[in-house]
């Protein structure tokens, strides 16, 4: 029965694991799956020796800050490749995006004899193209959503195909709003919004109390009768909830605030959405909900940015279009009264 390493460290790539292991499960049902996942892996039969929700941050001063942390996660991941007691040799490794670990993890594959996939590029064409080298030396096949991702590697001599965005297939959420308003005590007749500002707890402590200061200028802007939807990333963990739940309470905002455990339901069903700068961007834009793109980083992780990023912008769908089809409001731009204007 075949073997397969599956290593994915944020809630995008954690569901692109989850459709990937039903995939592979259809065409092998024997298959076995171990690494690094998150709860919906784990329940379509990974073995998780490291949980994404452990290993789950973002920005530049946040990855040095976490980084003895994940080291030591990375060196459980690296040891269970050894094919030792309660572990198999895979064989073959499929690497789903968080970059920091995923080429870390590809250079000690193949150093093992084990062919590497890399599935959902991560974002050389924007920055650190030097990393280039590592993918050529490292990685077997390169296998990206994004079609001129494609032309970007082959340029540079990387085997990459085009397969296709993981969601562009997915059918719409099928529950009903009526459902979904008694599943989350909604009112049904009211105007719901979203509020998605993104899965990492570091995000959301940057994106978030702006996003609630915007609920509260829509809500005096003749937004009486609205609702906002905040879903929850299935990686966060129950102490990142709680923290979550203390900042709704803090925030004081006078609108109504409810956590939702599904986002594509809540952007199928929502009038429309702020959204922070990644995957959910993509979602909002093939399910059809209008969206404002927002995004914060920590004030020294934006001014490395703004020095490394060479793309004029930020959300993936004004990169795909090559023009501002949705409005961006990043860093100092992003603020409640621009959102509201």
């Amino acid at each position: 029965m075949p073997t397969i390493f599956l290593s994915a460290g944020e809630a995008s790539g954690e569901h692109y694991g989850a459709l990937l292991i039903e995939s592979i499960l259809r065409l092998a049902p024997e298959a076995q799956f171990f690494g690094l996942g998150g709860q919906r892996m784990e329940a379509l039969g990974l073995k998780r020796i490291v949980r994404a929700e452990d290993v789950a941050v973002m920005g530049i001063t946040e990855v040095v800050r976490y980084m003895p942390r994940i080291y030591g996660e990375y060196r459980r991941l690296k040891a269970s490749l050894q094919g030792g007691p309660g572990h198999s040799r895979p064989d073959v490794a499929v690497l789903i995006d968080f970059p920091d670990v995923n080429l870390r993890l590809a250079r000690s594959l193949h150093r093992l004899g084990i062919p590497v996939i890399f599935f959902v590029s991560p974002q050389l064409w924007a920055w650190k193209k030097r990393r280039i080298r590592r993918v050529k030396r490292y990685v077997d096949r390169m296998l990206v959503i994004f079609p001129f991702e494609e032309t970007f590697y082959r340029e540079r001599g990387v085997q990459a195909d085009f397969v296709g965005h993981p969601l562009a297939n997915l059918p719409l959420p099928t529950i009903t709003r009526e459902q979904f308003a008694e599943e989350n005590a909604l009112d049904p007749a009211r105007r719901w919004i979203g509020l998605l500002p993104g899965s990492r707890p570091r995000e959301i402590r940057l994106n978030l109390p702006e996003m609630l200061r915007a609920a509260a200028n829509l809500k005096g802007e003749g937004g009486e009768k609205a609702e906002f939807l905040l879903p929850l990333a299935p990686t966060l963990t129950r102490p990142q909830i709680r923290s979550i739940e203390r900042l709704l309470q803090t925030a004081s905002v006078q609108a109504r605030i409810t956590l939702v455990n599904d986002a594509r339901a809540a952007l199928h069903h929502a009038r429309a959405s702020i959204v922070a700068s990644g995957t959910a961007t993509v979602e909002a834009a093939i399910i059809g909900n209008p969206f404002i793109v927002v995004y914060r980083l920590s004030r020294l992780s934006y001014a490395v940015a703004r020095r490394v990023v060479k793309v004029p912008f930020v959300a993936m769908v004004n990169l795909v279009a090559g023009r501002e089809v949705v409005p961006e409001l990043i860093q100092d731009n992003f603020t409640a009264a621009k959102i509201v204007l």
